[in-house]
């Protein structure tokens, strides 16, 4: 794979067991070898608990507990990682050696502000002085796009959302110029427009720092993007390896093929399949009239953060409402209004046409059955010393007075709902991989028996073919009882595939809300079509080639900043009207079929410059002045 004089780090017949109680191993990677040279980014691919990660924390010397390492050599040149003492390990950790974990929120002590974070490692190490450091970390935090980038590091980590605290997560990562990253899946969090200048900003200082990087990833179009070398990995051993060119292009293995044909195309307006109107009632599910919310007073007793303005949506029973937006836009903040968890500040929400009260401890145990959220961050969302039997238990016996055996048995059938092995149930959060968590998380919100499911983020850790197994298990649930959905995400294949309405948020506005069809074809609005045009293709070259789009070079690389005055996008929009868009907040347009936008540009010119981008991408004229 590379000449052995540019040769970084070395993996020969590598083996890790895992310990049983009669004492035998059972193999988790068996006889893994492959070679990482600097300035060279090597991609493991495969499905949640295909062995990448475990593979990765091995180049730290590190196992999960109830592995061992049984056999073989990690070389960082030349020298074996696996045979070091612990006081080299912890030289070599951080400073050599960087993590890049899949879950932020579990990386972080939430007692500790950020910065303080960021900078230990390095300074710690004797890699930086903390002058150094603070200069490094200002740096990367605007070189990653993080809001207020003088300010973000005196914030605790429950003060930003998943996608930022994902971002910081990378220049801590970064901060010490380690020679090795080990990147375990470092978008996933992140919405569409974050990923690429996330994924430019790791291309950059691992081609300018000369140094390599083990990129974990489900996601092929991803890796299309950034990775010199594809593994493909299946149940700890290799199928297939080769450059990405070969990989993408020429892949040999079914194996392989499977993993290609499972990622997602992207979003069409004709993806989803036609929904049943068999559960509709006189009254919606669930309903927001003028939701205002946010965080913080100031000394008038108004809100010091507005994050929500004024937010409408309707979810008929049986059906779902897809939320889509950026990293900071508003999503998460309006499930945990929707679920009491962030009181509003004025507005209603309406459960089967009953207004609920707006706080947690006000509403009634009915209400909260009803109305389950399954939050984006398994990691914060299972108790760590409780078993998977006693997480979906409680909520058993606490809305369906469930007990003994009877109580069990409805565990257990759980277990199988979301497609994970009934002795699962004996385990503990962290001896699961992170989709697996992500399913135990998904099966405790469905253990309360909900109308109305609030799914933030749900499939985000998951890898593509148990993620399209998860959206057949939740239309199956749309099919059967009826439940309905609010669908937090910024996988925008997944929600064409599975909303029938998308809500378009942008600085805690809508910009755009309507049904998928018209919503997507074509995308009217300038913001959509950031979106849209920001999902990554399986095809290399791909990211720069999207880069030098008119629509890309007015909105990546922005911060998303909140704004009463005039319309929020207006400092990314490629078609702003200076002296009204920053000025004035844009009117509500209604484009007929419960379709609306809100945008000072007419309809008939945001439709025919929809048409003219079409017809330069169909011929393959991809610049446009």
């Amino acid at each position: 794979m590379s000449r052995e004089r540019n040769i970084l780090l070395e993996i020969d017949h590598l083996r890790i067991d895992a310990a049983t109680d009669n004492g035998k191993g059972v193999p988790i990677v068996k006889d893994i070898s492959f070679t990482v040279e600097r300035g060279n980014v090597v991609a493991l691919i495969g499905e949640s608990g295909s062995g990448k990660t475990t593979i990765g924390l091995s180049t730290l010397g590190y196992t999960k507990p109830g592995l061992h390492v049984a056999g073989g050599h990690v070389r960082l040149e030349g020298e074996d990682i696996l045979r070091m003492d612990p006081v080299s390990l912890r030289k070599l950790r951080g400073r050599r050696v960087a993590y890049l974990a899949q879950s932020a929120a579990a990386t972080f002590n939430p007692a500790i502000k950020i910065g303080k974070q960021v900078k230990e490692s390095a300074v710690l190490h004797g890699v930086l002085t903390r002058d150094e450091a603070n200069e490094r970390a200002g740096k990367l935090y605007r070189a990653l796009e993080l809001p207020e980038p003088d300010r973000i590091g005196n914030r605790y980590p429950h003060q930003v959302s998943g996608g930022q605290l994902q971002r910081v997560m990378a220049a801590m990562a970064l901060l010490g110029k380690p020679d090795l990253l080990v990147l375990d899946e470092p978008t996933t969090a992140l919405d569409v427009t974050t990923q690429i200048e996330v994924l430019q900003a790791f291309k950059k200082v691992i081609k300018e720092e000369k140094a390599a990087a083990i990129y974990i990833s489900h996601d092929l179009s991803v890796v299309a993007q950034i990775a010199n070398y594809v593994i493909v990995v299946y149940a700890g051993e290799i199928m297939e390896m080769g450059t990405v060119e070969q990989i993408i292009n020429n892949p040999k293995h079914e194996y392989t093929r499977r993993l290609m044909c499972a990622v997602r195309p992207p979003p069409r307006a004709d993806m989803g399949n036609a929904t049943s109107d068999d559960h509709m009632r006189d009254v919606p599910a669930l309903q927001t009239r003028k939701i205002v919310a946010g965080y913080g007073k100031k000394a008038d007793g108004s809100l010091a953060v507005e994050v929500l303005s004024d937010i409408d949506i309707t979810v008929e029973h049986g059906h779902a409402v897809g939320i889509i937006g950026e990293s900071g836009c508003g999503k998460s903040t309006l499930a945990r209004v929707v679920a009491g968890l962030t009181p509003s500040r004025s507005g209603q929400t309406l459960l089967d046409g009953v207004e609920l009260p707006r706080a947690l401890n006000e509403r009634h145990r009915g209400d909260l059955r009803k109305v389950q959220l399954i939050s984006q961050m398994a990691d914060t969302a299972l108790n760590p010393k409780q078993r998977i039997d006693e997480i979906l238990g409680r909520p058993v016996e606490l809305f369906l007075g469930l007990k003994g055996s009877e109580k069990r048995r409805k565990v257990m059938e759980l277990l199988k709902l979301v497609e994970l092995p009934v002795e699962f149930a004996g385990r503990y959060p962290e001896e699961l991989s992170g989709g697996q968590k992500q399913r135990i998380n998904l099966a405790r919100g469905l253990a309360a028996d909900p109308e109305v499911l609030l799914c933030d983020e749900v499939i985000s850790s998951l890898d593509s073919i148990v993620g399209d197994n998860i959206i057949r298990l939740l239309k199956g649930l749309r099919k059967k009882i009826g439940v309905s959905f609010v669908f937090i995400s910024h996988d925008l294949s997944t929600v064409a595939s599975f909303a029938d309405e998308i809500v378009v948020l942008y600085a805690g506005r809508v910009a755009e809300k309507g049904p998928v069809s018209k919503v997507l074809s074509p995308p009217s609005h300038p913001y959509t079509r950031l979106l849209i045009a920001s999902v990554p293709q399986m095809r290399i070259g791909w990211i720069e080639e999207v880069m030098e789009s008119r629509t890309a070079q007015a909105g990546i690389a922005r911060v998303v900043t909140f704004s009463k005055e005039g319309c929020p996008f207006f400092v990314r929009c490629p078609l702003g009207i200076p002296n009204t868009c920053d000025k004035v907040v844009p009117p509500e347009r209604h484009c007929g079929n419960n379709h609306f936008l809100y945008c000072h540009r007419k309809i008939s010119f945001l439709k025919e410059d929809a048409s003219e981008r079409v017809k330069v991408k169909k011929s393959d004229r991809i610049r446009m002045a």
